[in-house]
């Protein structure tokens, strides 16, 4: 049987290669006994969700009779829904936990499980581990033999519509009709993700773009990234009339954004956005949490404002982990996961988006000049990846050449000093640097650059390339 390993944001395979009902049933059979192991004398629940990939209501009605069997009261949705939709509803339900059965970013044929904390985040990485060494090596349930209407008809399993709990929340959080008599036009794209229905509902007037169910997502990968979201750029540049474009992933809890000229502003630029407009416009405090690929721009934003910035390794849940136990204004990565302190310790890509729509309409300024505003304090800056397929032998050899120090100068640029946390980043000054970090799920290498262009920044990745190409065979 396969080996089930969760990766920096829960477990991914190829459906009807990995991701088989046999090997959904082990692990969610691992989850539901751990689950029960945490208090045996306390009784849990689950809320299961799922987003709009093949199969995914089959997967979650799977997941949902394991747990009944294991003796968990379960939620389920009674339609697609996306993750934050889910981490909400546990906190509304006080509920034990929360699953998704979501790839989130991955191509259409990727299928996935996510697990949620009774908190309203992502399980934490120690409760990932104990779940890992609990699955079993194969199914032993016979899954034809649990009944899903039984267990309905005796309320093991009762419909929950997440959807609109999550709606009602978001309702009583925002001016919406300000936002809709604003002036502003603004455009959202859902990447034909779980998303899809929630700014129709609560905004009806703005420009709609792939909010419709395609198991395929039109043939992209629902990843906002500039890249896959050229045809929202081109409708904005096209209308002349829109504000600003909001996008989502696949499961929509990334974010990113586009402005009233059609330009991506990446994630980096709305985690200062955002620490700009809590801190500056509505008088709010608390640390900077941040994923350790982010832009060092925060640094210099938040010593402009006196407030303190911690570093975490990639993943959210290690944001999660620090906002469980300290006020943390802003929390977010370089993928375009962003939380605030007002909201829940998870990441929503729609809420990051209807607060930056709601900081343009308060102060009636577009977004490029609340970049402007930002970029005054940080100076401009770009931020560019480049992912490098490499085989797991081949990863370890370029690794141990950093940790010997064999790269100290990238075309000129001298490094000055390397930090470690996650990978290896190298600066070369305040406003410069590039990093390599292992995926520990995929067979490829990343690295990354920040600079003042978008040019140096890709000539950075282009010396960086080389300079491993060249590591490799020595």
């Amino acid at each position: 049987m396969d080996n089930i390993k969760f990766g920096t944001d829960g477990w991914r395979s190829i459906i009807a290669d990995g991701f088989t009902v046999g090997n959904l049933a082990r692990i969610a059979r691992a989850s539901s006994r751990w689950l029960v192991n945490q208090q045996k004398d306390t009784p849990h629940s689950v809320i299961i969700g799922y987003d709009t990939r093949f199969g995914g209501q089959m997967f979650a009605e799977t997941t949902a009779k394991i747990f009944v069997l294991a003796g968990i009261k379960v939620y389920l949705s009674d339609r697609f829904v996306s993750t934050p939709m889910v981490s909400y509803g546990v906190i509304h339900k006080n509920a034990s936990l929360g699953v998704v059965i979501t790839a989130s970013h991955n191509p259409y044929n990727y299928n996935g499980f996510k697990l949620k904390g009774h908190y309203g985040g992502p399980l934490l990485d120690t409760d990932i581990r104990n779940i890992e060494n609990m699955v079993p090596e194969s199914n032993e349930i016979h899954l034809d033999s649990l009944n899903l209407n039984e267990y309905i008809e005796k309320g093991n399993i009762e419909y929950i519509n997440l959807e609109e709990i999550y709606l009602q929340h978001v309702r009583a959080n925002f001016d919406l009709d300000s936002m809709a008599q604003s002036g502003f036009a603004f455009a959202f794209d859902a990447m034909y993700g779980s998303g899809q229905q929630v700014i129709k509902k609560l905004l009806p007037g703005v420009h709609l773009m792939h909010c419709r169910h395609d198991f395929t997502f039109g043939g992209v990968s629902p990843e906002p990234t500039g890249a896959n979201l050229q045809e929202l750029s081109a409708y904005i540049r096209k209308n002349g009339e829109i504000s600003c474009g909001l996008a989502v992933d696949g499961d929509a809890d990334r974010v990113a954004l586009i402005d009233e000229n059609g330009n991506y502003i990446d994630s980096h630029n709305v985690i200062l956005l955002l620490i700009h407009y809590l801190y500056k416009y509505k008088g709010f405090e608390g640390k900077v949490v941040a994923g350790f690929s982010s832009t060092a721009r925060i640094e210099k934003l938040c010593k402009h404002y006196g407030l303190e910035v911690q570093r975490v390794r990639v993943g959210f849940k290690e944001v999660c982990s620090i906002m469980l136990k300290e006020k943390v204004l802003v929390g977010g990565e370089e993928s375009g996961g962003i939380s605030v302190f007002s909201h829940m310790p998870d990441r929503d890509g729609i809420w990051m988006g209807l607060l930056i729509w709601q900081f343009m309409v308060e102060t009636g300024k577009s977004l490029r000049e609340l970049i402007g505003e930002v970029h005054s304090i940080t100076g401009s800056f770009a931020y560019e990846r480049l992912d490098l397929p490499m085989e797991k032998s081949m990863k370890s050899a370029v690794i141990e050449k950093c940790k010997k120090g064999f790269f100290r100068d990238f075309g000129g640029r001298i490094v000055e000093r390397v930090e470690t946390l996650d990978g290896f980043k190298f600066f070369f000054n305040e406003g410069e640097w590039f990093m390599i970090r292992s995926s520990g799920t995929e067979p490829v290498l990343r690295t990354y650059a920040e600079s003042g262009s978008h040019e140096s920044a890709m000539e950075i990745l282009r010396v960086g390339r080389d300079l491993i190409q060249s590591a490799k065979q020595i």
